[in-house]
């Protein structure tokens, strides 16, 4: 178990964590909370190669150390490859990622695709960028994966992302969805796995901080004011400080799901209930005898 482990033994990617309780809990929430999600979602098979997706965010770097600290201590029997896709985002320190895993020796591929010019010239003035630059990323991500011989890509959502995500999708879409902690692409080749899924942006950012990380900011995305995730992740942050625990509740929610209470008749069969027996005042014909 992670809680008997000895602390003195951990992955490089820990090197120079600091020494206090505090982190050591922190650290050994991450990884128990990490691999509980591997585990309830069955991503694991065995011998499997994982892309890891790094873009250099408090959140990825969170990621990439607690699978790698699973794998080394024999709870994750899978090979990972940490990719970062470079999308040609002006002042993108193309050094840092790349430096940051050869010091660990951590195996990976960095890969340049400019899909920030695509993503300016497509996208009115005015416009988000979020859906086309994610769609750009990730069919770049889902080709590497394949090139890679991966069969999952891995992605550094969180609880908080997952939370925000359905609450877009109430407000914006008009529909019950938000990430799934894992899923199959549409060609069917692929597995796309959040591992994070358990886990609250809070403690990524506490470890990833305190590890020193060299977090890379999104200047696409970030620079752009009045976000619909921003008012949502906004709307969460007045909820929780007047609720503590309120993101923890409506987290489970989620995986509390139950059908014959809501209004999807194509999830479940509202035409078919009835009560047992004949409606009430339906007069049954008489039942005729062959004297009769």
């Amino acid at each position: 178990m992670l809680d008997d482990a000895d602390d003195t033994e951990i992955h490089p990617l820990f090197a120079g964590a600091p020494s206090g309780t505090e982190f050591r809990k922190l650290r050994k929430r991450l990884v128990r909370d990490t691999r509980a999600a591997i585990e309830d979602y069955g991503m694991i098979r065995p011998g499997d190669r994982w892309l890891v997706c790094l873009s250099g965010g408090k959140d990825s770097y969170a990621l990439l150390a607690v699978l790698h600290e699973l794998q080394w201590r024999g709870l994750l029997p899978v090979d990972l490859l940490a990719c970062n896709l470079d999308q040609g985002q002006p002042n993108f320190p193309a050094t840092v990622l790349p430096e940051f895993l050869k010091a660990r020796g951590v195996p990976h591929r960095i890969e340049y695709q400019d899909t920030y010019s695509i993503v300016k010239e497509k996208v009115p003035a005015g416009r988000t960028y979020c859906a086309l630059c994610s769609r750009l990323r990730r069919g770049n991500l889902y080709r590497i994966a394949r090139e890679e011989g991966c069969s999952a890509v891995v992605l550094g959502h969180h609880r908080d992302d997952m939370l925000e995500t359905f609450f877009m999708n109430l407000f914006h879409g008009g529909r019950l969805a938000t990430m799934p902690p894992k899923l199959l692409n549409e060609e069917g080749d692929l597995t796309v796995l959040r591992p994070l899924a358990y886990v609250s942006e809070a403690d990524c950012e506490k470890f990833s901080r305190a590890m020193n990380y060299p977090i890379i900011p999104c200047d696409l995305c970030g620079s752009q004011e009045g976000l619909q995730r921003v008012q949502v992740k906004r709307m969460l942050d007045e909820w929780e400080a007047r609720s503590p625990g309120r993101r923890q509740v409506m987290f489970r929610a989620l995986m509390n799901v139950r059908p014959s209470h809501l209004l999807d008749p194509a999830l479940f069969d509202f035409t078919s209930l009835f009560p047992a027996g004949d409606p009430p005042g339906v007069q049954q014909p008489p039942i005729l005898h062959g004297s009769d």
